[in-house]
């Protein structure tokens, strides 16, 4: 996830803190900025480019079962005659 939307994340969860924890602030801010970058780590996410070059690719893959299958099937009908 790029740096900038996860110091906007950072500071919207930064905004909604209670008035009784403001003065806590900084630490907050360092602490919960490591544990968002380290969970999102973790969670091993990829671009939307990465997601729709992937998802053309397992479109055309799906295409060209469809087409295989129906070669087979038309084999197997030869054969069976």
């Amino acid at each position: 996830m790029e740096q900038s939307r996860l110091d906007e994340l950072l500071r919207r969860f930064m905004e909604g803190l209670p008035p009784s924890l403001q003065s806590a602030r900084a630490d907050l801010e360092a602490h919960a900025g490591r544990a968002l970058r380290a969970g999102l780590t973790r969670l091993d996410l990829v671009t939307r480019e990465e997601f729709d070059a992937q998802s053309r690719v397992l479109a055309r893959s799906r295409e060209l079962i469809g087409q295989l299958e129906q070669r087979v099937a038309e084999l197997e009908a030869k054969l069976g005659q």
